[in-house]
């Protein structure tokens, strides 16, 4: 009877269990959904080491943490990344990101209808990446930003202390006629005083657009500039005029490296970091790029920097600046993969590495810690003490402006055109865009 019993028992767990199972339905697995690929392209200009493995760097990081996403890296040096822009713009094919200056141009760019308005994406999550970075204005378009900053300084003076004092020259200028005096002093001890880079023509306009800054002060440039009915200015006022003839001043006294007419911009890097010329005017990059151009890749080991002079009798103040920055714009058809890309590259964590390298100045809220040279520190210090800070000629007018001072300009270095003839230049230039 107790086997019976067994037998019965099992009989009836067999079938509850089997009748369970068929009451519930099989366990499924989920596919496995792959992210579609997205190819990102990107343009920079960082042609040297430590921004170009920097950037190289960041991009590899980012393409590991997001497996789907390929950033293909277009670099080109600074003028030919300007003419093949150029092209692909007329083309409508447009990077995905790129090198932008703001303003100017990228006006122009949204104007055609080139780029993508971003500004869901900084305000996004209350703001966040907005309230994380600085200068975000310089790259923003009737209160829309189309692009992002990643570094904004100032052109400066840098110069090697152990030349000067071979010269005799204790403590750097603070007025032009002293600059004069220690530029004579320079070459009398058989020092080229400056080196400078026309053959890329923008390097030597930094000079002269100083020189109508300190002598004409702020109010002579905005009033040139205006593109309004409203217009004050002009291109042939004496601001610009005078400041050709100052500039004419070094030209004539032979202050400039031999072959500066051609030279480049890595050349003249090249011959300040070879301690064959005592200053350059360059900007935050100045130090890292006279750096890798240099024969040892260190450049001058004694340097500092200085303000550009003061003019006497000008309107303008040795305080105020000539800078602007570098950022990223963003192409129309960028897929939110891109902007998610320039926002991790904007993030204070890259930011600092940007800083420690000593390429830029970080517009990341918390980055400039990682600030260690002093030279970066020093024009993190001008800019901040600044009492006025213009945006490069070149870049703050229509694009079409820029190659027309940048060209006037080069005819003042190759003694070619006077001041006036320069001046009208390119106010009738400068007509032709209004």
């Amino acid at each position: 009877m107790k086997r019976k019993l067994y037998m019965l028992l099992s009989v009836i767990f067999v079938a509850a269990f089997l009748m369970s199972s068929c009451a519930k339905p099989a366990a499924t697995v989920a596919p496995v959904v792959e992210e579609e690929p997205v190819v990102i392209t990107w343009w920079h200009i960082s042609t040297k080491d430590p921004a170009l493995s920097d950037w190289q760097k960041m991009a590899d990081d980012y393409m590991a943490m997001h497996p789907n996403v390929v950033i293909e890296i277009t670099v080109l040096e600074n003028e030919a990344f300007k003419t093949k822009l150029t092209t692909v713009m007329q083309s409508g094919e447009v990077p995905d990101i790129f090198q932008s200056w703001g303003q100017g141009g990228m006006i122009e760019q949204v104007n055609a209808g080139l780029l993508k308005d971003i500004t869901p994406d900084l305000d996004a999550n209350g703001g966040e990446w907005r309230n994380s970075l600085g200068a975000l204005d310089a790259f923003a378009v009737d209160g829309k930003n189309y692009g992002v900053p990643w570094d904004m300084g100032a052109v400066t003076f840098w110069y090697n202390k152990d030349l000067f004092a071979q010269a005799g020259i204790d403590t750097p200028p603070t007025t032009w006629t002293e600059f004069l005096a220690d530029c004579e002093a320079l070459k009398a001890a058989g020092i080229t005083p400056i080196s400078v880079g026309e053959g890329d023509k923008w390097p030597g306009m930094h000079i002269w657009a100083y020189l109508v800054l300190r002598i004409g002060g702020p109010e002579a440039f905005a009033a040139a500039a205006d593109m309004t009915d409203a217009r004050t200015g002009s291109f042939e006022d004496e601001a610009f005029v005078q400041a050709g003839y100052e500039l004419k001043k070094l030209v004539d006294a032979g202050y400039f490296q031999e072959g500066f007419l051609g030279a480049t911009h890595d050349e003249m890097n090249a011959t300040f970091g070879n301690g064959l010329a005592a200053m350059e005017l360059g900007g935050q990059w100045s130090p890292s790029v006279q750096a890798a151009n240099s024969a040892d890749l260190a450049g001058v080991a004694n340097m500092g920097m200085f303000n550009f002079p003061a003019v006497e009798g000008g309107a303008g103040q040795m305080t105020d600046i000539v800078g602007g920055g570098n950022g990223f714009a963003i192409g129309k058809d960028a897929e939110p993969e891109a902007i998610d890309f320039v926002k991790y590259l904007t993030s204070v964590e890259n930011q600092t590495v940007i800083a420690a390298s000593n390429t830029g100045i970080p517009v990341a809220k918390g980055a400039e810690v990682g600030l260690v040279d002093p030279n970066m520190v020093m024009v993190s210090q001008a800019v901040a003490n600044s009492t006025y800070y213009q945006l490069y000629f070149d870049q703050v007018l229509p694009s079409a402006m820029g190659g027309i001072i940048n060209d006037a300009v080069q005819k003042l270095f190759a003694g070619t055109a006077t001041p006036e003839e320069v001046c009208a230049e390119i106010e009738a230039g400068f007509q032709d865009q209004k």
